[in-house]
Formats: C-alpha cells, sequence, structure tokens
C-alpha cells in the first residue's frame, strides 16, 4: 500500500462547542467543497444531543468553518448522521431522533446551497419505527441509476438490510433481511453495512457485527436479496467500519483491526483490496493509543471516507472530543491483497 498524506487535521477544536461528539460523515460535492456532519453534545444518548456540520469550502482550504448545529429535537438524542449528494446536486442530511434505538425514527433535511442552509426535516418513511434509510455510512449509486441505503435493525437481534430508491430518494423500499443464523452468533448479530458496486455489476456489503469479525454478504439483483452472511478474515470490534472504491476497482476500508465484542477502538487503520474485497493489505496505522479496552481516551472510531480519484477523504472519531479528517493520495501498486 503507496500512499501521500495530503492533509491531516482536526475539524474542529476540542470541547469548545459540547463536551463529546461521535458519528462523523463526510461528503465531496460536486464543486470540490467538503462537508462533514456528526452528533455533539454532553455524552451519546444525552437528550441535547443534536446534529452539527461543517464545510470546508474546497479541498485546499487550511481549516472548516465552524460547526453549527443543524438538527435538534427538543428532550430527545439526534444521532448517526449521513450525508449523500444526489444527482441534481442538492445535498442530502439523513439522521436519526429517538431515546431508544429500537425507536429511532428517521428525518431527512436537504440543502440546495452545499450545507450553507437547510430546509425543513421530514420524515423519510412516515410512520416507520426503528430507522429506515441509511444506519450510518453513506448511500451509494447503482450503475442503473438506482439509489441504495446501507440500513440495519436492533430489535430482536441485529439484522441488516438495504432501502432502495429509484426515484432519487423520494420514495424507498426495504430490501429483504440478509440471512444469518443468529441463534448461532455469541452476541447480537450484524449491523452498519458498508456497501460497493463492482465493475460487473454485482453489489456486496461489508459488516460490523458482534463476533469479533467484519461479515460479507453479496447481492445479484440490484441489493434485494442478499446471500447468507459470511464470516470474514477481517477482525472487528463491534464497531463501525467504511469503505470507498478507487477508480482503479480497488477498495478502500477504514477500521480497528482488533477483534471481540466491545473491544479497544484502537488503532484506526486503512486496508486495501484489489481482488473485490477477497483479500486484503496488511493494516495501515493511522491513530493508535495502546490499550486493551473500549476506553474515550484511546477511541478513534467510526469512521467515514469517500474517494474521488485517487484521494480518500476520511474522517472519524477522535477520543469522543472532536473529528479527525485526512486527505490520502493513493498511489498504484503492484500487489494490494496478502
Amino acid at each position: 500500500m503507496e500512499y501521500q498524506v495530503i492533509q491531516h487535521q482536526h475539524v474542529f477544536q476540542p470541547e469548545r462547542y459540547f463536551r463529546q461528539c461521535h458519528a462523523s460523515t463526510i461528503c465531496r460535492l460536486a464543486d470540490g467543497s467538503l462537508v462533514c456532519a456528526w452528533f455533539g453534545g454532553t455524552h451519546e444518548k444525552a437528550p441535547d444531543v443534536g446534529i452539527w456540520c461543517a464545510r470546508k469550502l474546497s479541498a485546499r482550504d487550511p481549516g472548516w468553518t465552524i460547526p453549527v448545529k443543524v438538527a435538534a429535537r427538543e428532550g430527545i438524542p439526534c444521532w448517526n448522521p449521513v450525508l449523500f449528494q444526489r444527482a441534481d446536486g442538492r445535498l442530502l442530511l439523513f439522521y436519526k431522533i429517538g431515546a431508544q434505538i429500537p425507536d429511532w425514527q428517521t428525518y431527512v433535511r436537504e440543502s440546495a446551497d452545499g450545507g450553507a442552509t437547510w430546509g425543513p426535516e421530514r420524515e423519510l418513511v412516515p410512520g416507520d419505527t426503528g430507522g429506515r434509510g441509511p444506519v450510518k455510512n453513506k448511500c451509494i449509486f447503482l450503475q442503473d441509476g438506482t439509489l441504495l441505503a446501507p440500513a440495519s435493525l436492533e430489535e430482536g437481534g441485529w439484522r441488516c438490510f438495504v432501502d432502495i430508491s429509484r426515484d432519487g430518494g423520494a420514495s424507498w423500499e426495504r430490501s429483504a433481511l440478509v440471512p444469518a443464523d443468529l441463534e448461532t452468533f455469541a452476541g447480537e448479530g450484524l449491523i452498519q453495512p458498508t456497501l460497493w458496486q463492482d465493475t460487473a455489476g454485482g453489489v456486496h456489503m461489508l459488516m460490523r457485527s458482534s463476533e469479533g469479525a467484519i461479515y460479507r454478504s453479496d447481492s445479484a439483483d440490484g441489493g434485494r436479496t442478499w446471500t447468507k452472511a459470511r464470516r470474514t478474515t477481517l477482525p472487528n470490534n463491534n464497531c463501525g467500519i467504511d469503505l470507498a472504491s478507487l477508480p482503479d476497482g480497488r477498495l478502500v476500508l477504514a477500521y480497528n483491526p482488533v477483534g471481540g465484542n466491545w473491544a479497544a477502538r484502537s488503532p484506526m487503520a486503512l486496508s486495501v483490496s484489489g481482488d473485490n474485497g477477497n483479500t486484503w493489505s496488511q493494516p495501515q496505522i493511522l491513530d493508535h493509543v495502546p490499550c486493551d479496552r473500549n476506553v474515550e481516551w484511546g477511541e478513534f472510531s467510526y469512521p467515514a471516507l469517500v474517494a474521488c480519484g485517487e484521494d480518500i477523504f476520511l474522517t472519524y472519531t477522535w477520543k469522543r472530543k472532536t473529528i479527525a479528517f485526512w486527505q490520502i493520495r493513493f498511489l498504484p501498486d503492484k500487489d494490494e491483497t496478502r
């Protein structure tokens, strides 16, 4: 894995705007600007937690705009924002509202000016409880223009699916659940998938799990149905992951290369696959504090990344105090697999 670090910084000063933050999302807009969002407040689940947003007006801009709160509900926490730019240029912000995860409702706001201002919120799927639409990671457009949102549920066992839109996000159809033998799992199951489509049209997902490893499923019909979830060789600490595709087909995965249920969330690392996710390079460490358990002072977690050309733009939680940002340029490599 050969790469060049173009930028590495924090999006904002720790603890200036709130005590804790988590679950960032990043989007590169068509004009080259970047938008980042996350939830922040006293602590995760606290009733004052809202969705915050900052912008980098160009990839070369040395810093970010002052964070602004863009979504909140009096006395009820917000969770897991996801940014996505539609083909018409409008920027979508998805987020969850609910005191408990099984009670989540998904809302969306739209921006016509790259996140400078936002329209009114609306429920993504009216009447839904449990959380439709993207649960943590970005949506993807398929080659035929279909929009897929990686989704999961946490009531009665953790299960993954995708939400499918054929009208640019105006309406959504839920896919079949990813088959999994949850009765054989030691923990809760599978959540928070990240998606990609290969050059032949196949759709694939990697999933966070409670079983000490990342799991995978594949779809041959555009995400409507999925193969049985299977364990990969990639370790997972029951924490979020994300990936993006480079123009040459390589996949870049951001994750904590640590096995175990609720294990340590350090280090944050990247691995690359040159064979459609079948094998992966050894992890390249970006941030690390030695620790043997999940602790706030040693947490680098919940990565989000997008690719543009040979560059990836990556954000993640930094010790629950701020959001780390990297711009990394990947160079051609003859052998990215292990």
